[in-house]
């Protein structure tokens, strides 16, 4: 039973890496989708070989400090990731261009320098349920900005609804006047034209007995 009511705030955490632009970037998730997720990405950046697991111990120790947090460093650097990192300082050079070589004694400095580090950076157990808990506040932190996000969109959308009603029923009401206001102007309309049929048939009948009057006192 303990087993089976684990809480999610004691899942271990792994250190995932990629590279998007301009920045290698980095995180201590519980997942690769939890990763991606993170990272925005709307693909599947782990079936494309551009993201993978990494257990080197720098990269570990800084994403465990602040699990559920992106950090970056320049695309192609081996500097710290850190969360505002600056942008690659070589963007404008030529791919022509290359590296001055490092000396073999100084790429041996770097190796034993890295090795000594390793034991010294592992992540015990209890680090990693802290690292885990505060994922976890991390990802509900995140989770909350998106429901006030979603929040602000829906209370300007009933906004605009609500606009758009008004303006609607301005216009029906306009409308409906201009066409009562029309269907008595042609009601007034007809009724003219059959008084003028009718006074027209009236003076056709009187001219014509008039006509006829005059003819008569003429002969």
């Amino acid at each position: 039973m303990p087993k089976q009511a684990k809480s999610k705030s004691t899942r271990k955490l792994k250190t995932y890496q990629t590279s998007l632009g301009f920045y290698d970037q980095a995180i201590a998730a519980p997942s690769m989708k939890a990763a991606l997720q993170a990272w925005g990405a709307s693909s599947n950046l782990f079936h494309q070989g551009a993201a993978k697991e990494t257990d080197d111990p720098d990269i570990v120790a800084a994403t465990m400090a602040k699990p559920g947090v992106v950090l970056r460093r320049p695309v192609g650097s081996d500097g710290p990731f850190t969360e505002s990192a600056e942008l690659p300082t070589d963007l404008g050079e030529g791919k022509s261009e290359r590296k001055p070589k490092r000396s073999p004694k100084s790429k041996s400095r770097k190796r034993t320098a890295r090795t000594a580090r390793k034991p010294s950076r592992k992540i015990d157990d209890q680090a990693a349920r802290k690292a885990a808990a505060a994922f976890e506040k991390e990802e509900r932190r995140r989770e909350a900005e998106r429901r006030k996000e979603e929040a602000a969109r829906a209370r300007e959308r009933a906004r605009r609804e609500k606009a758009v009603a008004t303006a609607q029923a301005a216009f029906d009401k306009a409308r409906r006047e201009h066409e009562a206001r029309a269907e008595e102007i042609e009601a007034e309309r007809t009724a003219l034209d059959e008084r003028a049929e009718a006074e027209q048939d009236r003076w056709d009948k009187q001219r014509m007995k008039l006509e006829q009057a005059l003819r008569r006192a003429r002969e």
